[in-house]
C-alpha cells in the first residue's frame, strides 16, 4: 500500500520541462514564421546614396529660392534670413557662406551698379532644370498609366488628391496634374471636387484588366525562364538579397522557404467580400501587404519614397499600422535608410532595383536629377574663382560635366540664355546670361535687376 502511494504520488507530480524541450519547441516556432522583431542591418550603399541626397536638397530649396525672383537673382545678405524662414536650421552668415561650397550650381558676383554681392544660377544648373523639365514632359504618358495603377490598387477605386500631390514627384507627375493629367484624361480619370482641397479624391472610372499585373509577376516569369526554377517555388515568391552582415540562421532559412510558398491576394484584386478572420486569410493578408508595397515602388520614377509618404496610403490599401517593423521583417526585398535628414526621414528603397547604390534600370528623368547631385558633389577645386570670390571666370576649354550626354552639350547656349533690359542714363540696354560664369569683358554699366526672356 506504501508502494502503491508512493508510485501515485509521482504520477500527480508535476514534471520539471527539460531544456531539451524547450528548445526543440522554440526553433519550431522559429521555422514556421519569419520573426516579428529584426534588428537593422544598413547597407552603406543606400545610406551613402541618401547622404548625397541630403545636400541636393538643401540645394535645390537654394534654387527655388533663386527662381521664385522676377530676377532669378538674389543678394547675399537676404539668404540668411530666408533660410531662416524655410527652417534650413542655418545660423548667421552661414547660408552665404554654403553657397560658396557648390560653385557649379550658384554663381556670386558682384553687382556692377550697386557693388554689392548677388547670386544666380550657373549655366549648368540652368541645363539640367531644363533637361529635367523635358524629361519629365516626355514621360507624362508613363505616368498617366503609373496614376491609373496607384488608384486601381486602392480599396475602394479612390485615392485623395491631397496625398497623391506630397508624392508627386516621386511618381513622375507635374505640379499642375491635376490639369495637365487628371482633368485632362476624363476617360481615366475623375475629380470629386470639395471646397476643401483637402477632400479632393481621384476615382479611376474603369478598370483595366491589363494594368492590373505587378512588376512582381514579370520578375517572376523572367526568372522561370532565364534559370528554369521550379514552378512551384517561383510562383509567389519574391527577389531575396539581404544586406552584407545580415545573419541568416538555419531556421530562419527554413521560416523565409515557407513564407515564399505562401499564396495571397494580388494588390489589385477586391478582397472586401473575403473572409480574412482565419489564420490563412491574415498570412495571405500580411503578404498582400508586402506585393502592395513592391508595387506601388516599383510605380514611382526613382524605386524609392519615403517612409511617412506611404503611411498616406495606408487605409486605401490595408497596410499595417507599424509600417516600420513591417518593412524591417523583410529586409532582404526593402530597405529603409534614416539617413537624409539626422533620423528624421526614413526612406524605403526596392532592393533588386539597385546595384551598388546605382538604378539598374535608369528612365531619362532619373539621370536628368541625378545631374544636380553630380553637379552638387564636383570638386570645387576644378571652379575656377578668383581672388575676391565675386565672380567666376570662364573655361572654355574644360567641361566638367562628363556625364551630360553629347546631345545635350551641342545644343546652343541661346536656349538657356537669360537676358535682362535695364534704364541706364535714358537709355535701355540688354544683358544675356549665356556662359557658365561671368567675363571680364562684361560692360560695368550694366544692371540686372530686369528680365526679358525666362529660361
Amino acid at each position: 500500500m506504501l508502494v502503491f502511494f508512493s508510485y501515485t504520488r509521482n504520477l500527480l507530480k508535476p514534471r520539471s520541462s527539460s531544456p531539451l524541450p524547450f528548445t526543440s519547441i522554440m526553433h519550431m516556432s522559429q521555422s514556421t514564421s519569419i520573426p516579428k522583431k529584426q534588428d537593422r542591418v544598413r547597407d552603406h550603399g543606400f545610406d551613402n546614396y541618401m547622404e548625397a541626397e541630403k545636400k541636393t536638397r538643401k540645394v535645390l530649396k537654394f534654387q527655388s529660392l533663386i527662381l521664385s525672383q522676377p530676377s532669378q537673382t538674389l543678394p547675399i545678405s537676404r539668404f540668411d534670413s530666408l533660410a531662416r524662414r524655410l527652417g534650413l536650421g542655418f545660423k548667421e552668415n552661414e547660408a552665404a557662406a554654403y553657397l560658396l561650397k557648390f560653385p557649379h550650381v550658384f554663381e556670386i558676383y558682384e553687382h556692377p551698379v550697386l557693388r554689392i554681392l548677388f547670386c544666380r544660377l550657373t549655366q549648368k544648373a540652368l541645363l539640367q532644370i531644363e533637361q529635367e523639365k523635358q524629361a519629365l514632359h516626355a514621360q507624362l504618358p508613363d505616368a498617366v498609366t503609373r496614376l491609373r495603377k496607384l488608384v486601381m490598387m486602392s480599396n475602394t477605386g479612390r485615392l485623395r488628391l491631397e496625398h497623391v500631390r506630397i508624392a508627386r514627384k516621386e511618381f513622375g507627375l507635374p505640379d499642375d496634374f491635376e490639369y495637365s493629367v487628371i482633368l485632362k484624361y476624363p476617360e481615366f480619370f475623375r475629380l470629386f471636387d470639395a471646397r476643401d482641397a483637402r477632400n479632393k479624391y481621384i476615382e479611376i472610372v474603369e478598370r483595366d484588366p491589363e494594368l492590373a499585373i505587378c512588376a512582381i509577376e514579370k520578375v517572376r516569369e523572367r526568372e522561370y525562364r532565364e534559370k528554369g526554377l521550379d514552378a512551384e517555388d517561383v510562383r509567389f515568391s519574391f527577389l531575396v538579397n539581404f544586406p552584407p552582415g545580415f545573419k541568416i540562421g538555419k531556421y530562419y532559412r527554413i521560416a523565409v522557404w515557407k513564407w515564399q510558398r505562401v499564396p495571397y491576394w494580388s494588390p489589385y484584386e477586391n478582397v472586401s467580400g473575403y473572409d480574412l478572420r482565419s489564420l490563412e486569410a491574415l498570412k495571405r493578408m500580411e503578404k498582400r501587404a508586402v506585393a502592395t508595397i513592391h508595387e506601388l515602388l516599383s510605380l514611382t520614377v526613382e524605386k524609392k519614397i519615403s517612409l511617412e509618404r506611404i503611411a498616406h496610403f495606408r487605409m486605401a490599401m490595408n497596410l499595417p499600422k507599424k509600417l516600420k517593423d513591417f518593412l524591417l521583417q523583410h529586409q532582404g526585398i526593402f530597405y529603409v535608410s534614416t539617413r537624409g535628414n539626422y533620423g528624421k526621414l526614413h526612406t524605403v528603397f526596392l532592393r533588386e532595383a539597385y546595384r551598388k547604390g546605382e538604378l539598374i534600370e535608369p528612365n531619362d528623368l532619373y539621370l536628368a536629377r541625378r545631374k544636380l547631385g553630380e553637379l552638387v558633389l564636383l570638386s570645387s577645386r576644378k571652379a575656377k574663382v578668383d581672388k575676391e570670390l565675386v565672380s567666376y571666370r570662364r573655361d572654355t576649354e574644360v567641361d566638367d560635366i562628363v556625364c551630360v550626354r553629347p546631345d545635350y552639350m551641342e545644343n546652343d547656349v541661346k536656349d538657356f540664355g537669360v537676358e535682362y533690359e535695364i534704364e541706364h542714363d535714358g537709355r535701355r540696354e540688354g544683358y544675356s546670361l549665356d556662359s557658365d560664369f561671368v567675363s571680364d569683358d562684361i560692360d560695368e554699366a550694366e544692371d540686372l535687376d530686369e528680365k526679358e526672356d525666362t529660361v
